[in-house]
């Protein structure tokens, strides 16, 4: 069992200090970093969408699965899941077993059904090597868990506009 803050982070066995999320000299940089991460990936998925028109039929299928959602649901539901993505993935399984299982793991726990599904696949592989390498660099989780909740938030945000221009989401 992974236990945080095992290795790599700077914490004795199982201790689960401040210094794992945020260096308080530095933690306008490691948010200003992970913005600009989480809007890099945002606007890697949307562009990509211009060649890959496929990446519309996931976004479809994701709207529907989903279902609506309001401004408050959308922030908690990205708060959470980047909070406690990072927590498991970057802050335990990354510091104990090294960023290659951390990323792995990851990447597989985000498929689907189908070959559409492979485009989402990609997309949390670039993503969590980047949130690895944002840990790795800055020495703790706050700069990867801002940068996945501006991710989930923006893209939560992007499909419930979308749903709601193609009408395919009843409230």
């Amino acid at each position: 069992m992974a236990i945080i803050g095992v290795l790599g982070l700077g914490h004795h066995h199982g201790e689960i200090g401040l210094d794992l999320f945020i260096d308080p000299a530095d933690w306008w940089l490691d948010g200003l970093l992970g913005i600009g991460t989480g809007l890099v990936l945002v606007g890697a998925w949307h562009g990509a969408r211009i060649w890959f028109p496929a990446m519309r039929s996931l976004e479809s299928w994701m709207c529907r699965a989903i279902g609506p959602l309001n401004a408050s649901e959308i922030f908690a539901l990205a708060l959470i899941s980047g909070f406690s993505e990072e927590l498991l993935f970057r802050g335990a399984i990354q510091s104990a077993w090294g960023w290659v299982w951390s990323l792995g793991i990851f990447t597989l726990l985000h498929t689907g059904p189908g070959r559409v599904f492979l485009f989402w696949t990609f997309f949390a592989l670039l993503a969590g090597g980047s949130f690895s390498f944002l840990t790795d660099w800055r020495g703790n989780l706050l700069p990867a868990i801002v940068a996945h909740i501006t991710v989930n938030g923006l893209n939560l945000s992007l499909l419930m506009r979308k749903s709601e221009a193609e009408g395919l989401l009843d409230r």
